[in-house]
Order: C-alpha cells, then structure tokens, then sequence
C-alpha cells in the first residue's frame, strides 16, 4: 500500500498536525541513530568474521600438534602415562569464565581461560619421557587457549547476526512503513487544513457579498423613502395631487439637453 491510502487516521487539524510532525522528527532520528548502530554492528561482524577464519585455519596445525605430541608422550614414557596423570589430578587447574563486552548497545559474550591451583604432576615421567610429557602439556595448553578463543568467536558472530537481522528489520521498517505513513499523514493535514482556509476564505466573500447588498437596498428604500416624502411636502405645499408631485420631481431631476449653462 502508498501513495496518500498509506497513512494515519487522525482528525485534519492544526495541534495533530505539531503532534506527527514531532513523531516524523523523531522517526527521522530513530533512524538515523539505528543506522549508524547497523554500521557499526557490520564492522565488528566482519572482524569476528576474519577473526574466526585466521583461528580455525591455526586450529588445525595446533591441533595436529597436540596429537603428535600426545604421541610422543606416550611412546617416551610407557602406555602408562595416561593412568598416572589421571591419578594424580584431583581438581581442573584449567578454567573458563564469561564476561560480556558492549558493543553499541549490544552485549557480547566473552570467553577467557585462567589457572587456579597446582598441577601434581610435575614428577610425572622422571624416570623416562618427561620433557615429551611436559610439551605434551604445554601443547594441549596452547590448543584449549583457542578452543576457549574460537568458543567465544562464534557465540559473539551469532549474538551479532541475529542483532543485526533485527536492527535491519527496524530500519527498513522506519524507512518504508513509519516514515513514508507519517509524511504522508502531514500532507494529508496541510491539504486539508488549507481547504478549510479556502472554505472559510470564500464564506467570508459571500458573506460580505450579502452585506453590500443588503447595504444597497437599505440606501435605496431610504432614498425612496426621501423621494417620497418629498413628494408628499411638495404636494401639501401647492395643492396638487401626490402624481403631479412625483412629476415634478422627476422633470427637476432630469437634465435640460438644450441648457449649455
């Protein structure tokens, strides 16, 4: 639906027409302030994106050593080496906590890793292996480091998506739908309200029509009136009928063609 059928049902008068001009200042604001948080929300998306992309290629080749050196542990210090490690952990030194970052308007959540507590299993390989344990460590380290950094990556680029799918919907709906229905709103009251000078503009020429009128048959009955009591003075004074009289008068208001002066 546009053109003119796209708009407000409000009564035509001068307090509306203030009332959707302050609504169409305050769309046009809304907009632009929506806009600008869209821009800035698509500029932190395509970072995260980038990001996410640079983690997941350094992924693999993490990963592939972790395994290699898991391998290595194992072929150093004995089969037995997984047994001894899980023997002597009792608690995670290893831990995740959340945070959220604001990011126009927007929070983000954020993942980071901390140590909490000693590792027990410092001796763990002495007789054999331990240098190929202790990289093993340092190597599986290194691969929850990105986990934790991916992990966050990819919950703040879903959190961004649908946050800029929303924020997309409310400016397209302010662009096409509120701006456009209240603009045409205000169109809507100016043409009526200027139909209604018009109206009133034309009343008042009728209306001052009538009173000229009315003012011209009130001078001519007066002057009849005038004429007649002359008449009637004049006829009291020479004793003539009142028809002769109003002759009279008429001849004595006429003019002589053949006086020059």
């Amino acid at each position: 639906m546009s053109g003119q059928s796209q708009r407000l049902n409000v009564v035509p008068t001068v307090t509306m027409l203030g009332v959707i001009k302050a609504r169409l200042v305050g769309a046009t604001r809304g907009h632009a302030l929506l806009k600008k948080k869209s821009d800035a929300l698509t500029v932190q998306f395509r970072q995260i994106l980038k990001k996410i992309v640079s983690t997941k290629e350094s992924m693999g080749d993490v990963m592939k050593n972790s395994s290699f050196a898991l391998t290595e542990a194992k072929y150093s210090a004995g089969e037995n080496i997984k047994h001894v490690v899980l023997e002597n952990v009792q608690n995670a030194t290893l831990k995740v906590r959340s945070r959220q970052e604001n990011i126009a308007g927007v929070k983000l959540p954020k993942f980071e890793y901390f140590s909490e507590g000693e590792t027990k299993n410092d001796l763990t390989g002495l007789a054999r292996g331990g240098q190929q344990v202790q990289a093993c460590k340092a190597a599986y380290v290194k691969s929850i480091e990105l986990l934790v950094e991916l992990a966050s990556l990819q919950t703040s680029f879903l959190t961004l998506d649908e946050a800029i799918k929303t924020t997309n919907r409310r400016v397209n709906a302010l662009e096409n739908v509120v701006k456009p229905r209240l603009e045409n709103t205000v169109t809507y009251i100016k043409g009526e309200l200027d139909e209604l000078e018009r109206e009133d503009f034309f009343r008042l020429k009728k209306i001052q029509g009538y009173k000229r009128r009315e003012v011209e048959k009130q001078m001519a009955s007066a002057r009849l009136y005038a004429e007649e009591k002359a008449a009637e003075d004049l006829s009291l004074k020479k004793g003539i009928t009142l028809g002769s009289a109003h002759n009279l008068l008429s001849h004595a208001s006429q003019k002589d063609e053949d006086i020059i002066f």
